[in-house]
């Protein structure tokens, strides 16, 4: 018998060692297991507060609704979604000191760029520093996205300061009565600037006579004097550097001088404010997407359009309609989904080689990112504020249903 109970402790003492070894190979398998229930998170900043915050809110309330709609459809990789925002006051270093925040305090697992270039430039460069894969919506300046691993929404191809200003020409030269004459007045803000030297040049050689250039730095409030410089000059069309409210700002000082420009165009207005204004008829702008056909044709973004009219109503924002901003925003979580489901993983090199490979379905349109500094077509159109709604004027093929330039 005593034998016996020495030949069973002895046979327990050896099975113990492979099951306590088993024990510590399942506690990272657990650990694994119980991780990847865990949300991704992703991260990002938006100008909240600040002179770009009447945008930045369209972008907010369309980060939600994507992530909303994530979710609903699974989420990520099989994993929740959950979106960390945080608020740049319309500061393009304190955006780079937030973007800095996210990646190594809260240690985020994806980036989407912030609103407005002098933002996703510092966000660029902490994407850069960390290998992160940065989309963002609305850099303006192309030439300027040199990271590798950076891929943008907003669709003005390599080239923009000579392929949207013709865009806009080319409308205007069909249209019933075309300018010959133009006032180039601009915001010093990085890619509006970039954008209006652009403009400005284009229209010389198209033969406009230029009768008066002015620049005002971004933040400025008192657009008397700039509005008394203009009316002096009396062109046939006004180019309007502006960004925000700034094109709303100049448009209530001319109107005090009783003075309406012929044509007034805004290259990045807060697009909502622009169509309440009483001096924003006819006012014309860039934009992707205008929430009618052909663009409503597609029934992702019909559906988005839905949406977003409701939550924008119960927001309170200025304008419901889906319009360049939402749409550019929408494009860039759709390139960012698109990017982590083809890569099948959230390794940021690999998200990125698979961007880079292939084209992806956007509400604007089918997007690419083999051009030069990973921007494919300028999908610019030129809009028009008509009976208090933006809607498209040019090319002809997207315009609204029975819609066409005007001018006066």
């Amino acid at each position: 018998m005593k034998l016996e109970m020495k030949l069973a402790q002895r046979m327990l003492s050896l099975l113990a060692v492979p099951l306590a070894a088993a024990a510590v190979c399942l506690a990272p398998a657990a650990a694994t297991a119980q991780a990847s229930k865990e949300p991704i998170r992703i991260g990002s900043t938006l100008a909240l507060t600040g002179p770009l915050s009447a945008t930045a809110m369209t972008h907010k309330l369309v980060g939600e609704i994507y992530i909303e709609q994530l979710n609903a459809r699974g989420g990520l990789l099989g994993r929740k979604v959950e979106w960390q925002l945080k608020d740049d006051q319309s500061k393009a270093d304190l955006a780079r000191t937030l973007y800095e925040q996210l990646v190594t305090s809260d240690k985020v697992d994806l980036l989407m760029g912030p609103y407005a270039t002098g933002a996703i430039l510092s966000a660029m460069g902490v994407a850069q520093r960390y290998g992160k894969v940065l989309v963002h919506h609305t850099f303006g300046i192309p030439s300027l996205a040199k990271y590798d691993m950076q891929f943008p929404a907003w669709s003005l191809g390599p080239t923009p300061g000579t392929t949207v200003p013709n865009t806009l020409f080319d409308a205007l030269e069909a249209s019933a009565n075309p300018p010959k004459t133009i006032a180039i007045v601009t915001s010093k803000f990085p890619s509006i600037h970039f954008m209006s030297l652009g403009g400005r040049e284009v229209a010389k050689k198209r033969g406009l006579k230029e009768v008066l250039f002015l620049e005002w730095e971004f933040g400025n409030r008192d657009f008397g004097p700039i509005a008394a410089r203009i009316k002096d000059a009396n062109p046939d069309m006004v180019w309007m550097g502006d960004i925000a409210l700034e094109g709303n700002m100049l448009l209530d000082a001319m109107r005090k001088i009783d003075y309406t420009p012929p044509i007034h165009f805004h290259t990045y207005p807060a697009p909502g404010p622009m169509t309440k204004s009483p001096d924003g008829g006819n006012a014309l702008s860039l934009t992707i997407f205008e929430e009618h056909p052909p663009f409503t044709d597609n029934k992702v973004a019909a559906d988005f359009v839905k949406i977003f009219n409701e939550r924008a109503a119960k927001a309170g924002l200025p304008d419901t309609h889906v319009e360049v901003q939402a749409a550019a925003s929408y494009s860039a979580w759709q390139i960012l989904e698109a990017g982590v489901t083809g890569a099948g993983n959230l390794d940021d090199k690999a998200i990125a080689a698979w961007l880079k490979k292939n084209k992806v379905d956007t509400i604007q349109g089918k997007l690419r990112f083999d051009g030069p500094s990973n921007y494919g077509d300028d999908l610019m159109k030129i809009k028009q504020v008509q009976d208090g709604n933006w809607v498209v004027v040019w090319p002809k093929e997207f315009a609204a249903p029975g819609a066409s330039l005007k001018t006066k």
